[in-house]
């Protein structure tokens, strides 16, 4: 299978960008990624946030990191979600 192939079929899967907020277990993560959507009404910009469970294999990530993830098949109940990579880590306070 060519490279060309490879990015075709995966790119239908959704990325996002959020921040660790949870070590919920081994291999598993909360990532918490925030938007705006305006009132429906008043169209004022009202700030949401979602909390999905995250498969992080190689137990890298830590609470506060930011970090790009990409929708995958079911990995257990409530996982759906698989790290991608790192973006910015969290600055060790000690």
């Amino acid at each position: 299978m060519s490279e060309s192939q490879t990015q075709a079929r995966s790119s239908h899967r959704k990325d996002l960008v959020g921040v660790v907020t949870s070590r919920t277990g081994d291999k598993s993560i909360k990532v918490t990624f925030f938007y705006k959507i305006p009132h429906p009404l008043y169209k004022k910009e009202i700030k949401r946030k979602t909390v999905v469970h995250v498969h992080d294999e190689s137990n890298e990530c830590a609470v506060g990191d930011k970090v790009e993830i990409m929708e995958t098949r079911p990995l257990s109940k409530l996982k759906r979600w698989r790290v991608v990579k790192i973006l910015d880590k969290a600055p060790i306070v000690g």
